[in-house]
């Protein structure tokens, strides 16, 4: 097999070094770094990558070889090395939502990017931080704390790598060039089920748990406690009392099928729904059981095979090929346009191609821009058409099947269009092929032939639509509500001929309201010999802040705590033991008037909503255009797919509107009701509550 990055690396001005993609980055392999991350990634760079002549965002750029032994190809690992100082976005919104706000900007954040494995041979482009399709992309500031931004494996179109490797590699790297703490905002999904709710009625936690990542932060005031109570009433749902509450629904026949059929292949007793679900995920999938449709009616030839011959010859001769219905298909993908269109777009295609089927006098299917001109008689947009052209291909559209292959004769893709009977393919000059269940009217689940197809009816009928149960349903929200999950490196004192101490700055250092209303940054590690004095950790300790953070350019180390009352030329061994925290005052050197001094920005806007939030979590938000406080859209009644009004007043701020003798909003029937009361209480003051009420009645939403 050839190995596609290779001829990209001879083109380097050195010979390119080769990593073993399923051992990189393990304990001293390629390296064994001992001091913190802000030193451990230059060793990296410097010993396990080599510089690339181009620059992302007149950022440098390292890429790294890793060579994977069983399936013999080579990934690339690209490291930009982001300049804080000259960057577009100083600021990190991931710490902003991870409650990190509170952190001092670090002056380089480091990218790791394996791109998607159609990119490997070709020039990284400019915008490549703004991408979600990366196979892996991490980013980990100097500091050590960091995010994993997004992982992409055979579900999110990989051909090479699955999720698993991809997550195994970047465990490693953290590990080995000693990361402090990485967060990462779950929202994973396999065959649209969202994996953090069913791997953690499954298993107790989410997808990334195999890896140690836990609970770390909730949207809409979701607190661990919050968390771990919802997982408990979901996972403690007993497969009997299901199958009961499911009496009276039609899915209560299928439901029953699955619970039995997994009981019987099970060696243990399976009581719970956590327990079913478990041993599903561990089940590897069988074959699906074929199921074929028999046509009936007059045969040109009596020595005519049934179809279900027909097809179970052809099925041995070639690969099957799958239909689904194209709403199936428009459901899954990413698009700018909303399905109603894309559904609108394949209609108009399908009534082309039906039209050239209909022509006597024409043979054979139609090319792509054949098909492309036919549609734009109806449809001006021609991105949607090419969006919707491609994504056509044995799908099912109304009655018609729709099939795209190249024409062996003139060489030009064409699109062909078959008619169903009854959900059953009618069988034409071409080879009848394998139809899928999902052609079929009602199908008929057969529990066991594909385990996932099981799994997924369980998520969508138990975990998302149980009957009558409002307990479940606020409990799957928790869980769904819960999206970030971090996973935290101990701190790690080194045993031999090295000082370690975490340091922590006192809030002397901080604006004296700031350190109030955000808290204390998280310490630095600090490491200095044996041999070392106090004058030696000072210096060591004004070295660090200075190369890590914006705002320490010239931090100046005053005292620190609990060596005051010795001189600078004093030794530290026998003194201090190694692995505390020390806490550290400055005298000058500190920058508070630069922008650059917090992640979370210069702006000191207010978070508090009635669920309890109060900091930005990342979810949808409005401030109230009086009091400036922001809430959740959510929380105050406003649709994702509203539009937010141009002027909205919170309850608070719409109650003081109100004068504390008349009725509170809640108590009036109508804005009229309260105009009256306010006029027969305040007479000439009524203007300024005709103007207010007005304003609410008009573009103010009022909760």
């Amino acid at each position: 097999m050839a190995l596609p990055i290779l001829d990209a690396g001879r083109k380097r001005k050195r010979s390119p070094k080769l990593f073993e993609f399923q051992k990189f980055a393990e304990p001293c392999n390629p390296i064994s770094p001992t001091g913190p991350f802000r030193d451990n990634i230059r060793v990296f760079l410097r010993d396990c990558a080599v510089l690339e002549d181009l620059k992302i965002q007149g950022n440098p750029t390292w890429c790294t070889l890793l060579f994977h032994e069983t399936k013999s190809f080579v990934v690339p690992l690209y490291t930009i090395e982001e300049d804080v100082k000259n960057s577009q976005q100083p600021f990190c919104d991931h710490c902003r939502c991870s409650g990190w706000s509170n952190n001092f900007v670090s002056k380089r954040k480091y990218h790791m990017i394996i791109p998607t494995d159609r990119q490997w041979n070709k020039p990284l482009e400019d915008d490549l931080f703004d991408l979600n399709t990366h196979l892996l992309h991490g980013l980990i500031h100097c500091n050590g704390f960091g995010h994993l931004i997004c992982i992409n494996g055979i579900e999110g179109g990989s051909r090479y790598l699955c999720g698993r490797e991809i997550m195994d590699l970047w465990d490693r790297i953290c590990s080995n060039l000693r990361a402090r703490k990485i967060t990462v905002e779950d929202l994973s999904k396999k065959r649209s089920m969202d994996l953090r709710l069913l791997y953690g009625v499954s298993y107790g936690h989410s997808w990334f748990g195999r890896w140690g990542y836990k609970f770390f932060r909730g949207s809409f005031g979701v607190t661990q406690h919050n968390y771990d109570r919802a997982i408990e009433i979901l996972s403690s749902l007993e497969l009997d009392q299901i199958v009961e509450d499911f009496g009276n629904t039609t899915q209560c026949i299928e439901i029953k099928k699955i619970v039995r059929h997994y009981r019987n292949m099970s060696e243990t007793q399976l009581t719970a729904i956590n327990d079913l679900l478990r041993f599903m995920l561990t089940v590897k999938s069988c074959a699906p059981t074929q199921k074929f449709a028999t046509v009936t009616g007059s045969s040109s030839s009596s020595s005519e095979k049934p179809l279900k011959n027909i097809v179970m010859h052809n099925v041995i001769q070639e690969k099957s090929v799958k239909y689904k219905r194209y709403s199936t298909v428009v459901a899954k993908l990413d698009s700018r346009w909303p399905a109603r269109r894309l559904q609108s777009a394949a209609e108009v295609i399908v009534e082309a191609l039906k039209e050239k089927k209909a022509d006597k006098y024409s043979a054979g299917g139609m090319s792509r821009q054949d098909v492309r001109d036919a549609a734009r008689m109806h449809i001006g947009d021609t991105g949607l058409l090419d969006y919707v052209l491609k994504s056509m291909n044995n799908v099912v559209v109304g009655n018609y099947v729709v099939r795209r292959a190249v024409n062996p004769t003139t060489r030009v893709l064409e699109y062909t269009i078959h008619e169903l009977n009854n959900g059953a393919w009618v069988p034409g000059p071409e080879p009848a092929m394998e139809i899928s269940s999902e052609l079929l009217p009602n199908p008929s689940m057969v529990p066991g032939a594909d385990a996932y197809n099981d799994i997924a009816f369980l998520y969508t009928n138990v975990l998302l639509n149980y009957p009558k149960s409002g307990l479940v349903e606020i409990a799957r929200q928790v869980i769904l509500d819960s999206k970030r999950f971090v996973k935290e490196w101990p701190f790690r004192d080194e045993p031999e001929l090295i000082f370690t101490f975490s340091c922590q700055l006192l809030p002397s250092l901080l604006d004296s309201d700031a350190h109030l209303t955000r808290g204390l940054p998280p310490p630095e590690i600090v490491m200095v010999p044996l041999h070392a004095t106090v004058f030696d950790l000072k210096r060591a300790v004004e070295t660090a802040f200075r190369d890590t953070y914006c705002s320490f350019e010239k931090f100046v180390v005053g005292e620190i705590e609990d060596l005051e009352e010795m001189v600078d030329t004093e030794s530290l061994f026998g003194a201090v033991e190694s692995g505390g925290e020390l806490y550290v005052r400055g005298s000058t050197g500190v920058d508070s008037e630069t922008r650059l001094r917090y992640e979370g920005g210069d702006d000191n806007w207010k978070v508090r909503c009635e669920c309890g939030a109060r900091d930005d979590d990342g979810e949808a938000m409005v401030a109230c255009d009086i009091c400036e406080v922001w809430q959740h859209t959510r929380c105050c009644g406003i649709e994702d797919a509203e539009t937010v009004p141009p002027l909205f007043v919170c309850p608070g701020c719409c109650d003081s509107l109100i004068p504390t003798r008349a009725k509170s909003c809640n108590e009036f029937d109508s804005c009229d009701d309260l105009l009256l009361t306010t006029e027969a209480n305040y007479g000439e003051d009524v203007q300024f509550f005709e103007n207010s009420v007005g304003m609410l009645q008009g573009s103010v939403s009022v909760v």
